[in-house]
């Protein structure tokens, strides 16, 4: 090539967007490198750290979980608001309770030919305040006394053995109940003017003991409303809704045991001197005579009658409810308006023994073989499987029993005792069968559902309760 000043120079052009499109590829290249960089240390940190991925979220929400429970009280105390009557000053201070159902007062309705109205009449505040117990006529019933069955503690097997000794064998008949054979099953049904039965309390050496003081003071009640927590299993609530004459004439009592008792004072709630706390005069019984804690309960909540010998009528709640109603007002509208004996709730979701059995086992709420042998012998007595006897709803939901202490209810209770000893603690099963079998029907108030929710204020069971050591 030759190169002279003549000469022209020649000029290629390049484009303007060259040197931008190369830029642009650079920038990508980079952004390219930096993701897979980062992609990288993010696998690397996945795979050293991923075990603290895990466990700093669940460690936040525990916090967070521990944190609210906090500040929620263990044990639910209730206060004297919405009664009548100021709080028992000689009572430790009762701390505000939480549960949004507790101290309602609201009535309960429903639609009864498209209007509604209440599940529970009660009389007006101004004739409930002058009710008073009526005079006891002269009984019809077909029972006129009932003797209690007394036997020597040899006639248990192991009878001589400590009641520690009778829990560690799972014996269920004990020197608490006496020893009911099957002959003598039979016979405490056969109905007629003197029954002699088994019904608990028959030796001193069978448990169920209740201090002197407690004791005096059951024996003076007239009518009594009980309920009772064994095993520190619920708290206690105070009853609401009373008139001043229901005050004045109806006692409250609440059975603990020691194991209750040291629950609750733990935090800070404490029977008073007098023996009270709020309206409830806790009788805090000693040596339970059943490792099972739902047997005990059923001592209070059946055997009423023999644990106020001179009370006409009494209304069991279970401890988890709180009882709203004046209870005078509700013998009025229960038993005595209707001529009944005896008031209970209808079961609300099932009719017959044999359903009850299948969703008693479903629920793991006992054994499959115990039920089996509880209901082949009941179909071996002939209980028929009809979801109704004599045009009524058999199966109950028992958590609330109104009653009126006479020989036929006495009767009915002691039966039905010896039934949840004899076979499963759960008395929805037995109850049928003791009614079929002593031909009680027709004295037997079976209240609707809704009543029971008019009655209580239902929190649920707080806690499970602890069962005795053998």
């Amino acid at each position: 090539m030759f190169h002279n000043n003549n000469s022209l120079s020649v000029s290629i052009p390049v484009s303007d967007d060259e040197p931008d499109e190369l830029g642009r590829m650079r920038v990508r290249a980079r952004r390219k490198r930096k993701k897979l960089t980062h992609r990288r240390f993010l696998r690397k940190l996945l795979v050293r750290y991923w075990m603290l991925l895990i466990i700093i979220p669940t460690a936040c929400l525990l916090f967070f979980e521990a944190s609210r429970i906090a500040r929620k009280p263990s044990f639910n105390v209730n206060s004297d608001i919405q009664t009548r009557t100021p709080v028992d000053r000689s009572s430790p201070p009762l701390r505000k309770e939480t549960h949004s159902n507790l101290n309602r007062l609201d009535p309960t309705t429903h639609v009864v030919a498209g209007v509604r109205e209440r599940c529970l009449k009660l009389l007006p505040p101004e004739k409930l305040d002058q009710l008073d117990i009526p005079v006891e006529e002269e009984s019809r019933l077909p029972v006129g006394k009932v003797l209690y069955m007394s036997e020597s503690d040899l006639s248990i097997p192991g009878g001589n053995a400590t009641l520690s000794q009778l829990r560690a064998e799972d014996t269920r008949f004990n020197l608490f109940t006496g020893n009911q054979t099957f002959e003598q099953r039979d016979r405490s049904f056969e109905v007629k003017e003197t029954m002699m039965v088994h019904c608990g309390f028959y030796s001193e050496n069978g448990g169920f003991k209740i201090s002197d003081e407690d004791r005096s003071y059951m024996q003076e009640c007239k009518v009594a409303v009980s309920t009772c927590a064994f095993g520190g299993g619920d708290d206690l609530y105070q009853p609401i809704g009373m008139s001043e004459a229901s005050l004045k004439k109806v006692c409250y009592v609440a059975f603990w045991d020691e194991i209750t008792q040291k629950a609750q004072e733990l935090v800070e709630r404490r029977i008073g001197e007098d023996g009270f706390i709020g309206k409830w005069r806790v009788v805090v019984v000693r040596d339970l005579p059943f490792a099972d804690q739902r047997l005990n309960g059923k001592i209070p909540k059946m055997l009423s009658h023999r644990l106020f010998p001179q009370a006409k009528y009494s209304i069991w709640v279970d401890s988890k409810s709180q009882f709203r109603r004046d209870p005078l007002g509700v013998l009025e509208a229960l038993i005595w308006r209707t001529d009944s004996i005896l008031a209970i709730s209808e079961h609300g979701a099932r009719s017959s023994v044999y359903d009850e059995s299948k969703a008693v086992v479903k629920k793991n709420k006992a054994k499959p073989e115990e039920v089996e042998v509880q209901l082949n012998q009941y179909r071996k007595d002939g209980l028929p499987e009809d979801k109704r006897f004599n045009g009524k709803k058999a199966l109950c939901e028992a958590s609330v029993i109104v009653r009126k202490h006479t020989p036929i209810t006495n009767l009915l209770m002691c039966t039905w005792f010896n039934e949840v000893v004899r076979f499963t603690s759960r008395d929805q099963l037995s109850f049928p069968y003791v009614l079929w079998r002593l031909n009680a029907f027709k004295s037997i108030n079976m209240f609707p559902v809704c009543t029971r929710k008019d009655l209580v204020n239902s929190m649920g069971h707080i806690r499970k309760a602890k069962p005795l050591q053998s």
